[in-house]
């Protein structure tokens, strides 16, 4: 597909965890060309070292005005790349969104605020023959799709990503791996389950947060059936949201049982203690040993753990992983540090047992 160039609106939170949605898309998008990202408090670095100490050529400036000024090529789209407490628009956002209608760039958000019903931002966009994309607008109720069991005719395995908490990158676990089952010869395609999936270039997938509860199951069903039907892939890989005990939001049984997973991949942050917007409270995060009974109560086996070692520190990642190494029966990697590699072997023995079976 064609890229546009596209800059990312990440006020005050690039450098911060709500920042995931920039994150995922200066680690890769074949949607947008990035070329820019605007955070006042990191202006003047490169992204991607930021990010993870890899120049990606991405610049980050204090301003739009800061970013049009620039000689690079000229941005067409303008992307919300926060993830807000709620998804609602701060003063700070709403006012940059303003700016980049004003503009004449195209929005793109995903938050739960949609710009296209804001009179000003709107207003402003089509003055400008520009465009509102607002990924989290509801469909109208007779496109969407429920549950049918037709999942069970599908023959290509799925492997849920799962997490023990919301933004610790069970997403970048999924892509990572989905390219390295396809560098392996695996074919393999991944169901997105956010707006950042789609960002990136997803072919197959629903924005779960913007679907009324009776319809996630059947839309998810719809999507891996889509996707099956489409591309006939060895395996797929789905990408989960939340987590299973998430007092704010739990998600995941959606993909145990209405996407029928045959496995799972477990995301955990070590070093956090408890679930994202709740610091502080009794609301921990549990044990990752408990949290894989928990889904072997479900009927499904977790092949691996992944580990986000943001609030951990690099020692502290290591000895958590070499802990859990020690006390599951299953491979714990470190993504960003070293790679999904090592999650390979777990699932090609799942495939050869599908074939057998």
């Amino acid at each position: 597909m064609e890229r546009s160039p596209a800059l990312i609106l990440a006020h005050g939170c690039f450098e911060d965890v709500h920042g995931k949605v920039a994150h995922g898309l200066v680690r890769g998008t074949d949607r947008f060309d990035i070329v820019a990202v605007i955070d006042p408090d990191c202006a003047g670095h490169d992204a991607g070292t930021l990010l993870d100490g890899r120049p990606r050529n991405i610049p980050v400036f204090a301003s739009i005005e800061a970013a049009l000024a620039q000689g690079r090529r000229r941005p067409a789209v303008a992307i919300v790349g926060m993830a807000t407490h709620g998804g609602r628009f701060t003063e700070t956002l709403r006012a940059a969104l303003f700016e980049a209608a004003a503009a004449g760039l195209s929005l793109v958000n995903g938050l739960h605020d949609l710009a296209g019903d804001d009179p000003e931002i709107a207003a402003e966009t089509a003055r400008h023959g520009a465009s509102i994309l607002d990924l989290r607008r509801p469909k109208a109720v007779a496109e969407l799709h429920f549950w049918t069991g037709q999942i069970h005719g599908v023959a290509a395995p799925r492997i849920a990503v799962l997490g023990t908490d919301c933004a610790l990158g069970k997403r970048t676990t999924a892509r990572l791996l989905t390219q390295a089952l396809n560098a392996d010869g695996i074919r393999t395609e991944m169901i997105y389950t956010g707006q950042t999936g789609w960002m990136q270039g997803g072919r197959y997938g629903l924005i779960l947060d913007a679907l009324p509860n009776d319809f996630v199951s059947g839309e998810l069903e719809h999507a891996i059936l889509t996707c099956y039907r489409e591309v006939r892939p060895d395996l797929i890989i789905l990408e989960g949201q939340s987590a299973l005990r998430n007092p704010s939001g739990p998600c995941g049984a959606e993909l145990l049982l209405s996407g029928a997973a045959a496995g799972v991949i477990l995301q955990h942050a070590p070093g956090r203690r408890h679930y994202d917007g709740f610091e502080g409270s009794r609301f921990r995060i549990p044990p990752v040993e408990d949290e894989i009974r928990l889904i072997e109560h479900y009927g499904v086996p977790v092949l691996g753990v992944s580990l986000n070692g943001r609030d951990s520190g690099p020692e502290g990642l290591r000895e958590a992983q070499r802990r859990l190494a020690r006390t599951l029966d299953v491979p714990v990697v470190c993504p960003l540090e070293d790679g999904v590699t090592d999650l390979l072997p777990p699932l090609r023995a799942l495939l050869e047992r599908e074939e057998v079976a």
